[in-house]
């Protein structure tokens, strides 16, 4: 998800396939100023690595580049492009990378915006956060992955938007919201907008009855 704001661009996550769907779209690299991890599973940051060297080798960027996410950001991103056989410590880079660990409940600024994180209901050893980005006058919160906690509504607060996963259509599983749930919760939450993404399965094959607006590849959303 690419957030842009009249400051500059933020993706929010860089899973694997990020930077082949950046370039499928026409998106620029150099259009973004910062990306923001939420949790340290493989389809939500280990595209960074990618799209660092296309940066690089391709771009010959200059600009300077943030990457931000929970408690070890830094680390987790060397360790994993060392285990691809690009270890970052061993190439000069044209651009500073500057590493910013978000910590809960603290608005920070990150490149173009603020970014509040704020813990959620995942796999514990993931670090997973929501983000919430305030980009002048309006705020987006993004969930990561969750399930539904009983703060989660609050949490959101009155954010112009929010973009929820919903793995599944009905299913029980702990860390992952389901439709039901939140249909069942759905006069909980005071924001402008919901749009689902993270679609498992069972919400693909259900596109277009949701009680939300869906999410797809190149829907752009205007704030």
């Amino acid at each position: 998800m690419l957030l842009r704001a009249p400051s500059g661009a933020a993706l929010l996550d860089c899973g694997a396939t990020t930077a082949g769907g950046l370039c499928e779209l026409g998106i620029s690299r150099e259009e973004i100023d910062a990306i923001l991890i939420s949790h340290f599973h493989g389809d939500h940051f280990a595209g960074i690595p990618f799209l660092l060297l296309g940066a690089l080798y391709e771009d010959q960027r200059r600009r300077p580049l943030w990457i931000a996410g929970p408690r070890g950001i830094q680390q987790h991103v060397h360790t994993l492009a060392t285990a691809m056989g690009y270890a970052i410590e061993e190439r000069e880079w044209s651009f500073p990378i500057h590493f910013v660990e978000l910590q809960a409940g603290r608005e920070q600024p990150i490149g173009p915006v603020h970014v509040d994180a704020f813990e959620v209901f995942h796999q514990p050893h993931t670090c997973p956060h929501a983000l919430s980005v305030r980009f002048g006058a309006q705020r987006l919160v993004y969930s990561g992955d969750t399930g539904l906690f009983d703060a989660l509504p609050a949490r959101v607060g009155d954010a112009d938007l929010f973009v929820c996963e919903c793995t599944y259509h009905d299913n029980d599983f702990q860390y992952h919201i389901s439709h039901q749930g939140l249909v069942e919760r759905k006069h909980e939450f005071r924001c402008g907008r919901i749009i689902l993404t993270h679609l498992g399965e069972e919400m693909v094959a259900s596109r277009g009855q949701a009680a939300f607006e869906t999410a797809d590849d190149g829907l752009c959303v205007p704030l």
